[in-house]
């Protein structure tokens, strides 16, 4: 055969598996923990990912018996196990043994302490004694610095003050000069970060993440080391971080804050003086006050350094560890509202932080993510979502890690689904699992399988529910679909036009520009781009005039407007300019370096670079379609319609996905490469024709919530799979027939009683069942059935339903037509439909929202419930298919 394998694979079922859902531990009996396994099983998933949440006996007889019941399940059916790292999210905690360490392997924190003084008194003394006693602070060093008589305001020059020559005997001896004075007194402390972390790790000590390792890691591989690499696949951390705000999602938490507690090591002086220079003790209080020219170059070495500790002793400590015994690492850090490139719940540096993993990772819960809400704020429990990261960036950011990072070999995981509560169905999964698949993720953790008795009120929804969700006899369809598409975007070649650089180091360093923002202008017009940290451009080459990052190549590089950039990625971009790269800085160059270093000449040198362009920000994606650098094109500006293109040998993939929740997308597009072009239905796993030639334009509809995946193949590859013709259902109503029975009859089953139904009346016109005078608390299927007169002669035959909240199934004339978890709620029924009479079966399930109302549900207006029409039969008369050129 001359085809692509992994198309023939996917089409003969023979894919891998690529969803590894959360399975939560709480100590149930062996009888319930295989039941939840064989109901995983049952759903198409052939991995999971053990979690306590919490255990009663974690590591303890009954954590290993409850463990030992899910390998030998694993070792039986050929399943996967993955492990959360520790006894409860976040990572850190290593089961509570973190506290029992010595004092310098756990949380340390460097923090301010100002006592305020008048001058001029040269007799003048300070207690320092009552800090170490009362606060459990230990002085490190001290800076004076004067006060505007009027503001009170620091000045910003500060005059450092030995304290090992100017203590005795617990005071400070410091002559104050005339005038308002501030001493900053600079104090190690375990106090100032979050209280509900207290006993966690220090992840830029060794010895700290040491005691993680030797506590959860070794204990699992001391009992089923046999089993890893097959049975035990690896381990999973959950959203380890500083957290050195006393707000556990503080996500704004940076330098500059007078009350911030920074993390700290007992070497980190002697780092940062490395890092910055000999002027960094004098220069230290800048990192919690403003003081000049001076202040972003000590915050840029603190945090450059901080993060690239983090990246060495905790993931990359712990990434080692695993590959030597041959498992695998993976996991998340807190993303949200940028948090991923400052302290707090951060790790400083998003690429770094994941560095020593095997999977890029991110996650989505607690409605960060919303349909519609791309660019306005949404409300949840973290206050106000910065909604253009979550829609454009977020994503964006951890797919292009798996991209550029030979390690992660490609594969990117999303933790989806968690904590959106009820209200959340297989529609919404299927639209969240599309705008995953769409930029990139090719794994997917599902959250979670929950064993406790029905309700558990813990972060819903669950799948199964102990068989109380009604939605979840389909759940095997949305898995199948996910991992088909899973497969067919692994193991190739990501094609993208654009780099963007990571803003990082230029938010240490000063103002600067989110880099999600020339991101969305990007993904609004078609133009795919990944996101990419200093680290790996400094590495990178032009060849050919691309930039080549691992086995990543970009015709262009963006650089969101930046005040100042590390002064040796200056250096950078001249030289990639130099060697033909487009490079293109958004809105203005940089005006200096993030060091206190000269950069007058490197500045002037790229500015004279024939390559380099400054661009503004809303005219960035219009600048690169005149330059010809955009993979796709449409008709008409798309700024919903989303395009992730990958190549495998003998393939070309393009998946297109309609973001909008509510219109319908209709465009041409010209699809690139020459060749034969099928539509790939990976809920059917069928391939469809739907034209040829160079530069193919494609005639393109897509209802709300509708993906198209488009495979382009060599002419003669066309007899290598079962293709048939194209039939695409009707663009237009222009053809159809409304159905008005006189009645429907309608019929109720909950989650147990299905498919037992008990009949609940008629209705004369379709309605919302959860109105108020209705069922607003019915939870389960509604099934309604009417009969249909037509005379017209049988041939091809449409089923439009209308809306549909949310899950449908559908027979005709009692043969079944199929089902749909979310618009376009459209079905062929010319093979069951005939003329004169037929009778019409819909089954409709909702979500256990109306029966449940949980907390999580609370941030999202409700749907309604059933069938809501209008229901059409659509006889289209012509099909186009597009045309080549």
């Amino acid at each position: 055969m001359s085809g692509n394998s992994k198309l023939q694979e996917l089409l003969g079922g023979e894919e891998r598996n690529y969803i590894l859902p959360f399975l939560w531990q709480r100590g149930e009996e062996e009888a319930v923990i295989r039941e939840e396994l064989a109901r995983i099983r049952e759903a198409g998933i052939r991995a999971v990912c053990v979690e306590s949440r919490p255990h009663p006996d974690m590591l303890g007889p009954k954590w290993w018996r409850d463990m030992d019941i899910i390998m030998d399940e694993a070792r039986t059916y050929g399943m996967q196990i993955w492990v959360f790292d520790d006894d409860h999210f976040p990572t850190g905690h290593a089961a509570g043994k973190v506290k029992e360490a010595p004092p310098d392997h756990q949380r340390q924190f460097l923090s301010e302490r100002r006592i305020d003084a008048r001058g001029p008194d040269p007799e003048a003394s300070f207690l320092l004694r009552p800090w170490s006693v009362l606060d459990g602070a230990r002085p490190i060093g001290a800076a004076a610095a004067r006060r505007d008589p009027a503001t009170g305001k620091l000045d910003g020059e500060f005059l450092p003050i030995d304290l090992e020559a100017s203590v005795q005997d617990g005071v400070l001896y410091w002559p104050v000069p005339e005038g308002f004075w501030t001493i900053c007194l600079f104090v190690v402390t375990r106090e100032g970060g979050d209280e509900r972390r207290k006993d966690y790790l220090n992840p830029i000590v060794p010895e700290s993440t040491q005691i993680l390792i030797d506590t959860i890691y070794e204990a699992y591989y001391e009992r089923y080391k046999d089993d890893f690499g097959a049975a035990f696949a690896g381990f999973f951390s959950d959203e380890p971080g500083f957290y050195n705000s006393k707000s556990s999602y503080d996500y704004a938490s940076g330098l500059g804050d007078a009350k911030m507690a920074l993390p700290w090591r007992d070497d980190l002086l002697d780092l940062l003086e490395a890092e910055y220079g000999p002027n960094l003790r004098r220069h230290l209080p800048l990192l919690w006050h403003e003081g000049g020219p001076h202040t972003f170059a000590v915050r840029y070495a603190y945090m450059n350094v901080v993060s690239k500790l983090y990246a060495e002793h905790f993931s990359g400590r712990i990434g080692r560890w695993c590959q030597e015994r041959g498992v695998a690492y993976i996991g998340h850090l807190m993303e949200d509202n940028n948090v991923h490139a400052r302290l707090g719940c951060g790790a400083g540096h998003f690429f770094r932080a994941l560095e020593g993993q095997d999977m890029s990772g991110l996650d989505v819960v607690l409605w960060q993510i919303v349909p519609g809400f791309d660019e306005m704020s949404f409300s949840w429990m973290g206050g106000e979502t910065d909604s253009v990261f979550f829609h454009y960036g977020m994503t964006k950011l951890a797919v292009s890690l798996g991209h550029i990072d030979p390690r992660k070999r490609g594969r990117t995981f999303c933790e989806i689904f968690g904590a959106y509560g009820w209200a959340e169905g297989l529609k919404l999964m299927k639209w969240l699992t599309d705008h995953m698949l769409v930029r990139g993720v090719n794994h997917f953790v599902p959250h979670a399988f929950s064993q406790k008795e029905f309700p558990d009120w813990d972060c819903p929804p669950h799948f199964y529910a102990r068989g109380y969700n009604p939605q979840f006899r389909y759940y095997g369809l949305l898995n199948a679909y996910t991992n088909r598409l899973c497969h067919l975007l692994n193991d190739g070649q990501h094609v993208a036009t654009a780099g963007v650089l990571y803003h990082a180091e230029a938010e240490w360093s000063g103002e600067s520009m989110l880099f999600q923002e020339p991101v969305k202008q990007l993904m609004q017009r078609q133009i795919d781009c990944d996101v990419l940290p200093a680290d790996r451009l400094l590495r990178s080459s032009v060849i050919r005039g691309e930039l080549a990052v691992h086995e990543e190549r970009y015709r262009c590089l963006i650089v969101p407007c930046a005040e100042a950039l590390p002064i040796e990625l200056i250096a950078k971009l001249s030289e990639l300019a130099e060697s033909g790269l487009q490079v293109v800085f958004v809105d203005s160059l940089p005006q200096r370096a993030s060091q206190a270093v000269p950069y007058a000449e490197p500045l002037r040198r790229l500015e004279a670079q024939a390559n380099v362009a400054v661009v503004p920000l809303f005219s960035l994606s219009e600048t690169l379609r005149d330059w010809g650098m955009y993979e796709l094109e449409a008709s008409e500006r798309q700024p919903y319609l989303r395009v992730y293109q990958y190549r495998h040998d003998r393939l070309e993939t393009v998946m297109l996905f309609n973001e909008h929740p509510e219109e319908t997308l209709n465009t041409r597009v010209i699809l690139p490469g020459d060749g034969v072009w099928l539509r790939y239905d990976a809920f059917g796993n069928t391939l469809e024709r739907i034209g040829e030639g160079r530069n193919y334009a494609h005639d393109l509809t897509l209802r709300a919530y509708e993906s198209a995946v488009l495979l382009r193949i060599p002419p003669g590859d066309e007899a290598d799979y079962p293709i048939g013709q194209g039939k695409t259902a009707p663009a237009t109503k222009t053809a159809s027939r409304l159905i008005e029975p006189t009645e429907w009859h309608v019929s109720l089953a909950s989650a147990q009683d299905y498919p037992e139904f008990k009949p609940w009346g008629t209705l004369t016109s379709l309605r919302n069942i959860s109105a108020r005078d209705l069922l607003p608390r019915f939870s389960g299927t509604m099934k309604y059935e009417c009969q249909v007169r037509d005379e017209e002669a049988a041939g091809s035959v449409w089923l439009d339903l209308g809306r549909v909240y949310e899950t449908a199934q559908v027979w005709i004339n009692g043969r079944e037509a199929g089902v749909r978890l979310c618009a376009p709620y459209v079905w062929d029924i010319s093979e069951f439909w005939q003329q004169g009479a037929n009778v019409l079966t819909v089954e409709v399930t909702n979500t256990l929202v109306k029966d449940q109302q949980d907390w999580f549900s609370k941030f999202v207006q409700q749907e309604p419930s059933g069938l809501l029409g209008p229901v059409r039969l659509l006889r289209p008369s012509t099909i186009s298919e597009g045309s080549g050129e």
